[in-house]
């Protein structure tokens, strides 16, 4: 008799069996650059979302209290009926100026914001054209809206078809996908700014020229970019000088900006509108907690006054890069913080980022799902927070276990 208790539990059996189960580590300290796990070992944090060290930041903690003791713990409604504060207006002009939009929205999280955006903008007679390897969030957000898609191949701008020699499936160029686009009632290219797991730019300048020359709208997520990426860390558009050629920009407060929760969606002032009226996951969600907003808005007046923890992320990336390079790794190269340690065997990457805990260092392996099946990796990311000590030390335990695991 069929169960869906015998059937789950078979597929766990397999997903362990295959050494892709994902184990949970548990942490019993604020994040940072050293954190303390459940037995109680201090270990070195390689592996957060806290890119500017700003988790912990007492000038945020103290932002957020402010907040919380003056606006409440939470709102209790949607922001058209009565959740909407003044503090939730002055985030989105500041989060709006920060990202070179003309206004922005608040929502519960970027996966809420990229689940918001397309539907509303994309009818049936629309075409959205998508990288293959962009965020869940956008692919799911696209899956919510009705206009004909169409998928290129990672960063491939080219007017090319080809076949995948592994698969044997049609991969396109971006190129190719808007000329088939033509006549469609609208078309958006949606792309991360940058990629999550590998780390590597999308490049907009050659994007924004081809959405000029046919007709496209332009959306980013900025998720792994906003606060750090660019001269003064407004994100992907500044590092590349893109500036007014992207229409749509979302990302999250959850990584570089204090790490907590919140996304956003900043464009120009009559798409921002719309998606008031019509944005489902603005329309039927909890506003944004008074606290959180507390502390974003500190966050981006610490980024608006210096660069100094850009700066310090920027020169802690090359020097873990460089001394991972030397030491024989297989680092994709790149220049973002997240450095992907390419190992291709689930069982070995799950079974190094054991052995980096024993010493000391907290990582974790990345397997499929998350990324291609033969594509296992552990994925470093680098923090401001880090010393140049801590680094080293980071990589002499890699240097260390590599060795013993035959990976180097």
């Amino acid at each position: 008799m069929y169960t869906l208790k015998d059937e789950l539990t078979r597929k766990l059996n397999a997903i362990r069996a295959d050494g892709t189960y994902k184990e949970e580590r548990v942490i019993v300290t604020p994040q940072g650059a050293s954190i303390r796990v459940s037995d109680g070992k201090e270990v070195l944090n390689f592996c957060a979302n806290n890119y500017l060290g700003l988790a912990n930041d007492a000038r945020i903690r103290t932002a957020a209290v402010e907040a919380m003791q003056k606006y409440g713990y939470g709102l209790s409604s949607v922001r058209f009926i009565c959740g909407t504060q003044d503090q939730h207006k002055e985030l989105e002009r500041k989060v709006a100026d920060f990202l070179g939009m003309e206004d922005a929205i608040l929502f519960s999280s970027c996966f809420d914001a990229n689940g918001a955006l397309f539907e509303p903008l994309l009818d049936e007679d629309s075409a959205i054209i998508t990288d293959s390897l962009n965020h869940a969030s956008i692919i799911d957000g696209v899956r919510l809206c009705k206009a004909k898609r169409w998928i290129y191949k990672h960063a491939d701008m080219r007017d090319v078809e080809e076949t995948d020699p592994e698969t044997g499936k049609s991969l396109k160029g971006l190129e190719r996908c808007l000329k088939e686009a033509q006549g469609s009632h609208a078309i958006m290219i949606a792309t991360d700014g940058v990629f999550s797991m590998d780390g590597d730019i999308a490049n907009l300048p050659v994007i924004c020229d081809l959405a000029e020359k046919y007709g496209a709208l332009v959306m980013v997520d900025d998720s792994h970019a906003t606060g750090f990426m660019g001269a003064h860390g407004r994100g992907t558009w500044e590092h590349w000088g893109v500036g007014g050629r992207v229409d749509i920009i979302t990302t999250t407060f959850g990584k570089a900006l204090g790490g907590a929760s919140g996304g956003v969606i900043a464009s120009r002032k009559e798409i921002v509108e719309y998606m008031r009226q019509k944005g489902r996951p603005y329309l039927f969600s909890n506003t944004l907690a008074p606290a959180i907003v507390g502390g974003t808005l500190q966050a981006l007046h610490i980024l608006t006054q210096s660069t100094d923890l850009r700066d310090r992320l920027e020169a802690n990336t090359k020097l873990f890069r460089r001394l991972m390079t030397d030491a024989g790794f297989d680092i994709r190269p790149g220049e973002h913080p997240i450095c992907p340690v390419m190992l291709y065997d689930e069982k070995l990457a799950l079974r190094m980022a054991d052995e980096l805990l024993d010493e000391g260092i907290y990582v974790i392996g990345f397997s499929f799902p998350v990324v291609p099946k033969g594509k296992a990796r552990i994925r470093v990311q680098i923090s401001a927070a880090h010393s140049e000590a801590q680094i080293r030390a980071a990589v002499d335990a890699f240097t260390k276990v590599g060795k013993r695991l035959g990976v180097i």
